[in-house]
């Protein structure tokens, strides 16, 4: 038993080191998006790319690595993950142009596709049930963590050091989590080992998923709008391509099959959705409209992530005892409230109250995330859990992605490729309330599917 508390303890360690980055890089960037529109002369439209070019990287990347380390061993993928953000972190600090940050950014999102998904495999593998949703939450609350003190440290490096310095703190965290997972997380896993890896699926589900997004987030323009309806299909091709091969990417019975699974991974999708795009919108709106600085901006943007920290722990062991669904359906609610306020988001505006509302959706988050992480990873079989891992990983940044392209969206509409001045303020603020409105639709449906996922604890 000492032995099992020693590698538990060892594993949540070097599994919260690592789901710190990649958040801390999302949220510190937000805040320098000024400055890089600055320096590397971005229209808006490559700015919001910024994120998005991470995101879709990422997704496309997922599903393939967690049943990829399933097979071939976690620890062997969690590890080449940590090398490749690193590598990625690196270059980009030495980008000339718009296009090269984007380049490095991909770099970036495939680098964290391979830890995301095989630490929290890794992790529920470890856990036994009765910890699950503590070690869960605690996982969580590291990732808010990272998005908390992100805009802080995003907005003082940028004031002092310029937005370059950001990536360069990237590669001394990375080279950080490298050390500690050759030095402290022992053993490995691979339940599915002597199983086939589908290239074909692979390759097919990442074409599709890239089409989906990269037409999503131009969808104004017919041709391109077309290149979306190609990628829907293509996972209809890849629903039924799997559902044929003895040795499929996904199990598709986890959706056809497994209610708690299909609602749960559906509410992530939606809540995700309906919520990413917040802190780009808020940190453009408190800089451009409100005229603060960008360590200023950061610092009243890390009220949210702030309440998701010390709050998602909790809800996690609570999620042990209470059912889920009830807990996460209650989070959603709270989101969806704090949404709609910001629909209504105007110059006059005092900054308490976009404080309060902040901390209102950090508490709404906190409240869903955990709890509904848990639901997912206890529906599943333990030969599932990089896949399952994997799955909603790719349904959260499905829905990170579809947020930033739902705003992208807005911007094209009303601001075009023209950058944000002073001219064009009051078309940025009708895209953004624009946005905000839809994401309340967005989460009242995500509420339906949350309430009727079923419960865990009979």
């Amino acid at each position: 038993m000492p032995q099992e508390d020693t590698l538990q303890k060892s594993t949540l360690i070097v599994t919260t080191v690592t789901a710190f980055m990649a958040p801390f890089m999302l949220s510190s960037v937000n805040v320098a998006l000024p400055a890089i529109q600055a320096d590397l002369g971005a229209n808006a439209i490559l700015l919001g790319w910024t994120a998005t070019a991470y995101l879709l990287a990422t997704a496309i990347v997922l599903v393939p690595a967690g049943k990829f380390a399933d097979i071939y061993g976690r620890k062997k993928v969690f590890l080449r993950g940590g090398i490749i953000y690193t590598l990625g972190s690196f270059l980009a600090v030495f980008a000339p142009n718009i296009e090269w940050l984007l380049a490095m950014r991909v770099v970036q999102g495939l680098g964290a596709a391979m830890f995301i998904t095989t630490g929290m495999a890794i992790l529920t593998s470890v856990l036994p049930p009765a910890k699950r949703g503590k070690g869960i939450g605690i996982l969580v609350t590291s990732v808010y963590v990272g998005l908390a003190t992100g805009p802080f440290a995003g907005g003082f490096l940028t004031k002092f050091l310029g937005w370059r310095s950001l990536f360069a703190f990237m590669v001394l965290l990375g080279l950080g989590s490298i050390h500690v997972t050759v030095s402290r997380l022992q053993g490995e896993w691979a339940e599915a080992r002597g199983e086939k890896f589908d290239r074909a699926g692979s390759l097919l589900y990442a074409v599709s998923i890239f089409l989906l997004v990269y037409g999503a987030t131009r969808i104004i323009e017919i041709t391109t709008a077309l290149l979306f309806v190609a990628g829907c299909l293509g996972l209809v091709f890849f629903y039924g391509q799997q559902k044929r091969t003895p040795h499929p990417l996904v199990e598709v019975t986890l959706f056809s099959q497994n209610h708690t699974f299909l609602f749960s991974s559906l509410a992530a999708l939606i809540h995700y959705a309906a919520t990413f795009a917040v802190t780009f919108q808020i940190s453009l709106f408190l800089q451009y409209i409100k005229g603060m600085e960008p360590q200023a901006a950061g610092t009243v943007l890390m009220i949210q992530p702030v309440m998701m920290a010390l709050l998602s722990a909790q809800a996690g062991k609570l999620s042990d005892r209470i059912e889920p669904r009830v807990l996460a359906s209650a989070g959603m609610s709270l989101t969806a409230l704090g949404l709609a306020f910001f629909a209504f988001l105007a110059e006059t505006t005092p900054l308490w109250q976009i404080s309060a509302n902040l901390a209102l959706l950090g508490f709404g988050f906190a409240l869903f995330s955990s709890p509904n992480m848990s639901a997912i990873m206890g529906s599943v079989e333990r030969r599932q859990y990089g896949v399952a891992s994997g799955t909603v990983a790719t349904m959260r940044l499905l829905g990170q992605m579809c947020s930033m392209a739902i705003a992208t969206v807005f911007l094209a509409i009303f601001i075009g490729r023209a950058q944000i001045q002073p001219y064009n303020y009051s078309l940025f603020q009708t895209s953004m309330r624009s946005c905000f409105a839809l994401f309340v639709v967005l989460c009242v449906i995500g509420i339906g599917f949350s309430l009727f996922r079923g419960e865990i604890r009979k």
